[in-house]
């Protein structure tokens, strides 16, 4: 992912969030759309890390590409100006000074709409092709399936609101091409609203990982999401973490899971094992941890004491070696001459000598 640069116009050392936005443009914006542009704010103001689509994506526990349409979002209304490589990729965005922008209440109206139809293409290898629309006439044919009106209507209670055009697409799609049962879709929402994620594009990209991991019945969803919510909420509660883990957390905690096929019980002892040695929840830190494990074939408790064990003799065993080279005697010239051994024989002629000699 490209490392983005920012430029801004009137933008002081603080964040100061304008009375233009706040009046004019946040009242119409979707809330996840005001989230990005108050972060980049607080980016633009300084003391903020490396800035890509996924670190920003991340730190607001939200996907790709949703801050994809959030930006393109205020790029339309002329409040920051995009700069793309060939790729389509965003590699600058320049946040346009307020007092030069007139707000149309019209074009924001519409533009939320607008941009829920437009499929927006991120770079990654997990991301898929561009789904199809449904004409009004396919709309209404799957839409007198019994099974298909009722999961609608259970789906307008969990997003609490009348469906949109965008949310009948998307249905659709997940019964006609993901060949989602309503049960299954129905569960899709309810989960994703449990988790506090109501757009769309966010639940577009669950559904799109179940299908890759061949979750294809609400029993298996609700299998899956119950046991990565328990490996979660061990990390969680290993690090004392009051949030749901972020994007790049979760791709570790799956990791240590899926690829070194860890129990709970070894996950955790990495955890406390970080704090104590970096005192803070270091994911990074944690994952060494782990690989070295799994290189050492670790899988139970009794095979991370027989480590230390090891661990331990090998530093013992390394600390006598260095103490025996610090009292080990080094050639000089006091005695690089042959030594000689005395008897008791000459101690006593050297001690005839002496006597004779104070004689």
């Amino acid at each position: 992912m490209n490392k983005i640069s920012l430029h801004a116009e009137g933008i002081s050392d603080v964040t100061i969030v304008p009375n233009t936005f706040i009046d004019q443009f946040m009242p119409s914006a979707n809330g996840d759309y005001v989230k990005v542009y108050l972060y980049l704010l607080r980016c633009f103001s300084g003391n903020c890390p490396e800035v890509t689509i996924s670190s920003i994506a991340d730190r607001l526990e939200n996907t790709e590409k949703d801050i994809i349409r959030a930006l393109t979002y205020w790029e339309k209304l002329n409040l920051l100006i995009l700069t793309r490589n060939q790729q389509k990729d965003i590699t600058a965005i320049n946040l346009v000074d307020l007092n030069n922008v007139q707000n149309d209440n019209t074009m924001v109206d519409d533009l939320d709409s607008e941009l829920d139809e437009i499929a927006v293409s991120i770079h990654t290898e997990t991301k898929p092709a561009t789904r199809q629309s449904y004409s009004a006439e396919k709309i209404a044919q799957l839409t007198n399936n019994d099974e298909i009106k009722w999961a609608m209507h259970i789906v307008e209670i969990y997003l609490d609101r009348p469906l949109k055009p965008m949310d009948l697409q998307l249905i659709l799609y997940l019964y006609e091409e993901l060949h989602f049962s309503p049960e299954l879709i129905m569960y899709l929402y309810e989960y994703c609203v449990s988790k506090g994620k109501k757009s769309a594009s966010y639940i577009e990209a669950v559904a799109l990982t179940w299908a890759e991991e061949g979750i294809d019945t609400e029993a298996k969803a609700k299998e899956a999401t119950t046991t990565y919510n328990d490996h979660f909420n061990t990390v969680n509660k290993a690090f004392g973490l009051n949030r749901a883990p972020g994007q790049i957390e979760r791709q570790y905690i799956t990791k240590w899971v899926e690829v070194f096929g860890f129990s709970d019980e070894i996950i955790t002892e990495a955890c406390n094992r970080t704090i104590l040695r970096t005192q803070k929840p270091d994911f990074k830190y944690t994952d060494k941890i782990l690989e070295t494990w799994f290189k050492k074939d670790v899988k139970s408790q009794t095979d991370i004491t027989r480590l230390d064990e090891e661990f331990s003799k090998a530093n013992k065993t390394q600390d006598a070696n260095k103490v025996a080279n610090m009292v080990k005697p080094t050639a000089n010239k006091f005695n690089q001459f042959p030594q000689r051994t005395y008897t008791a024989q000459d101690y006593a002629e050297l001690e005839r000598k002496l006597l004779n000699k104070g004689l």
